[in-house]
């Protein structure tokens, strides 16, 4: 491996460990929205810049310029000596509306984070294996409330009530396949998932004489799983060629513990009230649900592709309705449900060899999506729905690039009391190529 791609890797490794530390030590959100208070947070969305572009589609990509990380099967199209690796940020502007009490209630927030790093190359012949880290769930949300009559509850003065939540869920991931027959490929990943998140609940005082309570669950995660995926591919002529695919999560067997704490708080002393462990595992049975995608790509060579998507997530026996943490506390109801997800998007590169216009050169990607949550808000769906647009730009040689991606959405309705969230979020992906084991030969 040259050492220009060496030098790529460690910065991206430096980098990555810097934005996570940052993350864990200094409360930086990996996401912010009021819905993620329930649960695990909001679902990340997967894979990398590539696959964001165009409305998160990959269960039938083929590509042999990117890493595909939503298919395990699609990690053999490549080139036989490819050496390759994905590093992407992402960044996110949000507006939330809610209609309370005939009032309009607006506000916005903006969040940046690290989203994946992943490295993949050939094993022996027509297989190849890939690493990588993602996130898989984000919690980050605050709002407050104030008392202003403290006669209400016995003359303590003006009081605030304030609920905030921090925390991420991570997926480290390792998967190989092989391609059988040069048309079917078939892939397995292992994934392991770790975090901590945080959800807490204050009742502060105006009166330095009354004690302020701070409440909150720390919920510490972790679990294995595996996901499974086919492709195959189908040459239709005129150098059209068909692939479809398919893959397969299973539900996750979550362990760890859940921590239950309330003090009380003064300027000078500190009382605990209540610190109670609950450790998850065979009682307290908590899941991640499975997932089952289904995807056909139509694609002429490398000038351009298009492809549809379906995925289904069913979390109806997570346990997290009736488990403390992860249920919602107070009037609301939180209901775990079945999640679905339509995607389709489109690739178009005008002339990849052209030596004159560089712009010729990129590869420019559209798509759109459609999502429902999976979980119930008060017995509503909280679905999202959006367009993305995207470009790789070459840099240097082979298949080195930059991919740029923005997703404009909506999330949830201002129906009901609930809050709608309109965003514009960036992706950007550093995409690194190199070729392994060439001899070279002097006259």
């Amino acid at each position: 491996m040259s050492k220009k791609i060496c030098s790529i890797l460690s910065f991206c490794l430096c980098l990555f460990c810097g934005i996570v530390a940052y993350g864990q030590d200094n409360g930086a959100y990996g996401s912010f929205s009021p819905y993620s208070i329930y649960g695990i947070g909001n679902i990340a969305k997967e894979g990398t810049a590539y696959n964001r572009s165009m409305g998160g589609v990959g269960i039938a990509n083929r590509n042999r310029r990117f890493i595909n990380i939503l298919n395990p099967a699609s990690v053999t199209a490549r080139d036989s000596l490819s050496f390759m690796a994905d590093f992407g940020l992402s960044e996110s502007n949000t507006v939330y509306r809610q209609n309370m009490g005939g009032n309009r209630l607006v506000s916005a927030n903006n969040t940046f984070n690290i989203h994946d790093f992943v490295i993949s190359f050939p094993i022996y012949k027509s297989s190849a294996f890939m690493i990588g880290i993602t996130p898989f769930s984000d919690v980050g949300y605050e709002f407050s409330s104030d008392v202003t009559d403290g006669s209400i509850i016995g003359n303590t003065g003006n009081i605030t009530y304030s609920n905030y939540g921090e925390g991420s869920i991570y997926q480290v991931f390792a998967g190989g396949a092989a391609t059988f027959w040069r048309r079917f490929s078939v892939g397995a990943q292992l994934i392991y998932y770790f975090g901590s998140l945080d959800k807490v609940y204050d009742m502060n005082y105006y009166d330095s004489s009354f004690r302020s309570v701070n409440n909150g669950y720390n919920l510490l995660l972790r679990g294995v799983t595996g996901k499974f995926g086919v492709q195959y591919e189908q040459p239709l002529g005129n150098n059209l060629t068909l692939t479809a695919g398919a893959t397969y999560r299973l539900r996750t067997n979550v362990k760890g513990e859940v921590t239950d704490y309330s003090y009380a708080t003064t300027s000078e002393t500190t009382d605990t009230l209540r610190n109670n462990v609950t450790a998850l595992g065979n009682v307290n049975h908590l899941r991640f649900g499975d997932e089952l995608g289904v995807g056909v790509a139509l694609r002429s060579g490398e000038d351009w592709s298009v492809e549809v998507d379906y995925l289904m997530s069913d979390w109806r026996s997570s346990g997290m309705d009736v488990t403390d943490g992860f249920a919602a506390r107070g009037s609301s109801v939180f209901t775990a449900s079945v999640s679905h997800s339509v995607r389709a998007g489109f690739e178009i590169v005008p002339n990849r060899n052209d030596i004159r216009y560089y712009l010729k050169r990129c590869a420019y990607r559209a798509g759109a999506y459609y999502d429902t949550s999976y979980y119930l808000f008060d017995g509503n769906k909280v679905n999202s729905f959006g367009i993305t647009l995207g470009v790789t730009l070459p840099v240097f040689r082979l298949y080195n690039g930059i991919s740029l991606g923005v997703d404009f959405g909506q999330r949830g309705s201002m129906r009901n009391n609930m809050v709608r969230e309109r965003y514009v979020s960036f992706a950007v992906g550093f995409n690194i190529h190199d070729l392994w084991f060439i001899k070279h030969r002097y006259d």
